[in-house]
């Protein structure tokens, strides 16, 4: 049988490469990484927004190849049920699937004016408005899951939903984004995942750098 893998690109930059990689360890799927370098050209158009497609993360298991990360977290919650990547409850499930689907095709005014970078910090960043509310309307479903499910994650126990918005806790943080005192403790939760801190550790000692993604102010 042919091995697990999971293509990605930067851990530095590529927050759907994180995504991916987050599902497939909440799932507890064993796979080898293949890393496509950041100087490929199809890798950098992605990273820099200007791909109309997202390549990476690429899944291949068993036969079967996924490539979008919405697509990837529902085949690992097929082939993987009892990691409850999804709730367990019908309507937690809707609701959890709704969110995904707005992180994963929305908030461009975001992702355009703090791109993922874990090796930067520019506190005090001044976001433009349309970018701020991509940030209050996060922060308004953050708050809404965790008064509505418990916490400590989004629907209590870790799901498809903390791995697709993991991305946006680092984007906070490298960009010193205030958030009220709920979502903060979201974050925390989050930045204190073991999984989290293993890509991070990773990330920094990536030797290649994006010049036009290392923004300076």
């Amino acid at each position: 049988m042919a091995k697990t893998t999971l293509t990605i690109s930067s851990k530095t930059y590529s927050s759907w490469s994180l995504r991916g990689w987050l599902l497939a360890r909440f799932a507890g799927l064993e796979f080898e990484e293949v890393l496509v370098p950041p100087d490929d050209a199809a890798v950098r158009a992605e990273l820099l927004l200007l791909s109309p497609s997202i390549l990476v993360p690429c899944l291949r298991h068993q036969g079967v190849t996924v490539w979008d990360t919405l697509a990837i977290a529902e085949y690992l919650n097929e082939v993987k049920p009892k990691a409850g990547l999804l709730p367990a409850d019908r309507a937690a499930r809707a609701h959890c699937r709704a969110i995904c689907g707005e992180m994963h095709s929305g908030f461009a005014a975001m992702r355009a004016a703090l791109p993922m970078n874990l090796k930067g910090h520019f506190p005090g960043l001044k976001v433009w408005s349309r970018a701020q509310a991509d940030i209050d309307r996060i922060c308004a479903i953050w708050s809404e899951c965790l008064d509505r499910y418990g916490g400590p994650y989004l629907f209590g126990s870790r799901t498809m939903a903390d791995a697709m918005y993991a991305p946006v806790v680092t984007r906070f943080v490298t960009y010193g984004v205030q958030v009220d005192p709920l979502p903060l403790a979201y974050c925390k939760q989050i930045l204190a995942m073991p999984e989290l801190q293993e890509w991070t550790a990773a990330a920094k000692q990536e030797p290649d750098e994006i010049s036009e993604l290392d923004v300076e102010f």
